[in-house]
């Protein structure tokens, strides 16, 4: 739902108000904490030798985490260590331990604040099983790739252990596990709505989202003598609330998006009484003849204004049985996702409920900064260097410069973690990480492997009415077009890149993290900078489909705008004199995707002689969009009843075994259960030797794909 208002520059000049309030605390401005005088280790210890040398008796934060441990910035548990270790407290790290009893959680003995508890930089499910349910055998996080040193439901796993180790230590859970199953969720690995982390867990709180904000708050607030189950209005953190909290004027989130009979759509400011969320308005049900209108812009500030509402979603026990209601609190959780507007939400399992405070508010340019500048190794710890890790090998010499993504994606978690405020850093921070990557770390040639994100090219763009961005509600900025207050001026970002491959000793500077071409394509000087310089003769982008049904539940762009990026990258090549190529991903079996799409699809490779070697199969996350599409039928995207749509959704491994297959139509190992399929949609035409046909007839080739010779038959002369 998007804010209609008029656009003027001349007689509207823009606010000048931020979309994070100007008192935000700096993360960095708390007071140290009395143990920084023991000021800053090599590495964060991860023995009890390591912490008698360094001069401690205790840690006053013990990170537990599912990854090997990297001293590096783009793994979390880095992140975190460091930015607490700045601010004087003993941090210590156990990486990947013995989960089978409690004895590995006590290597480092009893921290004094917390354990903090993560799974690591991925899902443990996600990273130990595939988008079929099999078991992987490898590790990308684990030196030397060996798969099994993680338990699954890691936070769970993890955190129990640590209770079992100290029942008396607070317990605090983050990072993209924890985060994305902060509410009833479903889980695709038993096929089942599952209650919130917490109640499995029994940590003591859950920090979702970027987490430094909060544990900076946490760890100094704990530290002070606060008492864990007093820390509940911290933004970006979930707890459980055994009695209905006082002074809080609970809304039933059915009253701001029924899911029902309703034929008119309604605007969710509606709800509440612009001067005071405790109207009775917010009491009565809808009327189905109250109409969508344009409300002034002023009049929506002021209905913001309500610090003390409270959604109320359906209760775990309802969303389990009612996969309608799932979805719809699905919607209105991605609806209260914007910091400069987000409400708190409460859902209830069994007696008690989970209490969501609204996102945490993203970290300002001198924050990120100060983070990515903490006094990292960037090696994995001496203990693991002989050791060869994947997902290491990949970032080492890569740099990040944002977070956050704006796209919304239906099956992508980057906005439901990150945030969809771009965070940027500066571009000096950037060339500062480059030189001392240059300079210090072994190994390196001259080349950086990747100037990116979780996106390519959404450094520095943002809405460019800081006050609509406040108030909107869009889950998307791009999707179905680009939003009209979108900045997509790229001239930083060809700066930047000019900047770093200027730079001495730097060789190549590569541009290998996910590009919107969409955006990509509203500045030419951005494709000709990026394919003349930065594309070490492929690129990887991400049109994930071709049909506009598809296409609609993904939230992605329409496939002309990869046409017309196709067209600029092919004639900047051509410019630079470089043979360089195209490398499209694409989704197979996504909620919304039927057979005949797929067949389309599957056309359209061979059409453009495109033979996929890696396919992907839509793999359902926990609180994703497509997630709640695939599990509930339905489509949150859209107002919600009974009686909508049903979105057809590929379930069962035959039928997603078909959707990936269609993508390697080329394979002969498919071509069976292919022609089974044409045959049964009616898609004869799609079989034989002509050349629009998919797929040969079984006659042509035996069964390892090799044309069979052709026999003459000698006609018998008689005489």
């Amino acid at each position: 739902m998007s804010v209609q208002t008029k656009k003027d520059n001349k007689s509207s000049p823009r606010s000048k108000k931020a979309s994070r309030p100007t008192h935000l605390k700096n993360i960095f401005s708390y007071d140290q904490y009395w143990a920084e005088c023991y000021g800053i280790s090599k590495y964060l210890p991860h023995s009890y030798a390591e912490m008698l040398a360094l001069g401690w008796d205790s840690c006053d934060v013990i990170l537990v985490t599912g990854d090997a441990y990297v001293d590096h910035p783009s793994f979390g548990m880095a992140l975190i260590g460091r930015l607490l270790e700045s601010q004087g407290f003993r941090v210590g790290i156990i990486d990947q331990p013995d989960w089978q009893s409690s004895e590995a959680f006590k290597i480092l003995g009893k921290p004094n604040l917390f354990f903090g508890v993560t799974a690591g930089n991925m899902d443990s499910m996600i990273n130990r099983y595939t988008a079929d349910r099999k078991l992987r055998h490898d590790d990308a996080y684990t030196p030397d790739d060996i798969g099994g040193k993680r338990p699954d439901r890691a936070v769970t796993v993890y955190t129990q252990r640590c209770k079992e180790a100290w029942s008396d230590v607070p317990v605090i859970v983050g990072g993209i596990e924890a985060s994305l199953r902060r509410i009833a969720h479903y889980d695709y690995w038993s096929d089942k709505v599952k209650r919130s982390v917490l109640f499995d867990s029994k940590a003591d709180l859950l920090v979702f989202g970027n987490g430094e904000r909060q544990i900076a708050e946490i760890a100094h607030r704990l530290s002070r003598g606060e008492a864990i189950d007093k820390l509940d209005n911290i933004r970006g953190t979930a707890y459980i609330v055994k009695h209905q909290q006082k002074g809080w004027m609970e809304i039933d989130s059915t009253r701001i998006d029924r899911p029902g009979k309703v034929d008119a759509v309604v605007s969710p400011y509606q709800m509440i009484d612009q001067e005071s969320c405790s109207d009775s308005q917010a009491e009565k049900p809808l009327s189905n003849s109250v109409k969508e209108v344009a409300i002034p812009l002023k009049q929506i500030v002021k209905s913001l204004e309500r610090d003390h509402c409270v959604i109320r979603l359906p209760s775990y026990e309802k969303v389990k049985n009612d996969q309608v209601l799932y979805a719809h609190a699905s919607r209105v959780l991605h609806m209260e996702t914007n910091p400069g507007n987000a409400r708190a939400l409460v859902q209830k399992h069994g007696d008690n409920d989970i209490w969501l405070n609204p996102p945490p508010f993203p970290l300002t340019t001198e924050e990120l900064d100060q983070l990515f500048e903490l006094p990292y190794t960037r090696l994995p710890h001496s203990d693991y260097q002989a050791a060869k890790m994947p997902a290491y090998e990949m970032i080492r010499f890569s740099i990040n410069i944002m977070r956050g993504c704006f796209g919304g994606c239906t099956f992508c978690s980057i906005t439901e973690h990150e945030g969809r405020v771009i965070q940027n850093r500066s571009e000096d921070s950037i060339i500062r990480e480059i030189e001392e990557i240059r300079d210090n770390i072994p190994e390196f040639k001259g080349y950086i492997s990747d100037l990116g994100g979780p996106t390519a090219n959404m450094w520095r763009l943002a809405c460019d009415d800081k006050e609509i961005e406040t108030v909107c509600r869009r889950l998307s900025c791009v999707y179905p077009s680009i939003c009209s207050h979108m900045n997509t001026d790229h001239d930083p970002l060809i700066h930047l890149y000019q900047r770093a491959r200027e730079l001495p000793g730097i060789k190549k500077v590569f541009v290998a993290s996910g590009l919107r071409y969409d955006l990509a394509i509203r500045s030419p000087e951005y494709v000709k900078e990026l394919v003349t310089h930065h594309v070490g003769g492929y690129l990887k982008i991400a049109p994930e489909h071709t049909e506009e049904g598809t296409l609609s539940k993904m939230m992605k762009p329409e496939i002309d705008s990869y046409y017309e990026f196709k067209r600029m990258f092919e004639k900047f090549s051509k410019e630079a004199g470089k043979e360089q190529y195209l490398i499209p991903y694409f989704i197979a079996a996504h909620p919304g995707t039927s057979i005949d799409e797929m067949i389309n699809l599957a056309l359209w490779l061979k059409e453009n002689n495109f033979r996929l070697d890696q396919v992907q199969n839509f793999y359902p996350s926990p609180m994703a969009t497509a997630t709640a599409m695939y599990y509930s039928e339905r489509n949150p995207l859209k107002k919600l009843s009974y009686k909508s749509e049903k979105v057809f959704t590929a379930k069962g491994e035959k039928v997603r075994r078909l959707h990936k297959a269609l993508l390697r139509y080329h394979d002969p190992k498919n071509w069976p259960m292919i022609r089974d399929a044409l045959k049964e949609h009616g898609r004869m035409d799609l079989i034989g030797e002509a050349e629009k046909c998919l797929v040969p007839s079984n006659q042509s080739f035996d069964k390892r794909g090799i044309r069979k010779p052709v026999v003459k038959k000698h006609s018998i002369k008689r005489k």
